[in-house]
């Protein structure tokens, strides 16, 4: 029997390797670069941006309690300027008190010199110095009441009558006529009294 084979003989197919193209090659490449690129470039700007929350978190916080220093801050400023006027107002009452036995003393003692005709405009302690001034309607009603400073040992001897003048009376005085006005100077005898407040007394008389 004969076999005729019309498909004719088995044919071999060959492998061909596979292969890039230079040019497709150098695509991959640069493609894979641009890639990587815009990876590590995303990688870095999420970075920052996580930075830049945190900082911007962080000067929140900061802010914040600057903020709350500064009131506290304020406060003790406060205090401590109360607490200031508190001391001088106590430093001002102690000097006040120590200084007080003196013009009490001295507005008492001036209080008590006085003749029924003879009245004080104005007295002044400076010191150890003592000015008083003030009208009387006779000279010896001036007189007496200079005797009766001289008579307490607060005051040293000799009491001085700086000046003494005769004026019209002033509107209102009793009996009307004219009036003595006059300065008189003493000086304290104790000489822990130099720093003592200045006292004042207007209209004064018995």
């Amino acid at each position: 029997m004969i076999r005729i084979n019309l498909l004719g003989g088995e044919r071999h197919k060959t492998k061909k390797a596979f292969a890039f193209d230079p040019g497709a090659q150098m695509t991959v490449v640069c493609s894979l670069i641009l890639v990587l690129g815009f990876s590590g470039i995303g990688l870095w700007y999420w970075s920052l941006t996580s930075e830049s929350a945190q900082l911007d978190q962080e000067l929140s916080s900061a802010q914040r309690e600057a903020a709350r220093l500064a009131s506290i801050l304020t406060d003790v400023k406060q205090f401590e300027a109360r607490q200031q006027q508190l001391q001088q107002r106590v430093s001002l009452i102690q000097q006040l008190r120590r200084g007080q036995s003196v013009p009490v003393e001295l507005l008492d003692h001036v209080s008590r010199s006085l003749p029924d005709t003879l009245w004080l405009t104005n007295l002044e302690e400076t010191g150890q110095n003592v000015t008083i001034e003030g009208r009387s309607t006779t000279l010896i009603a001036l007189s007496d009441f200079v005797g009766n400073l001289g008579g307490n040992a607060l005051l040293k001897k000799p009491i001085e009558i700086v000046n003494s003048l005769v004026e019209p009376a002033p509107a209102g005085t009793p009996n009307g006529g004219d009036v003595i006005r006059f300065t008189v100077k003493a000086t304290l005898a104790d000489a822990g009294a130099g720093a003592a407040p200045t006292g004042a007394v207007a209209g004064a008389g018995r």
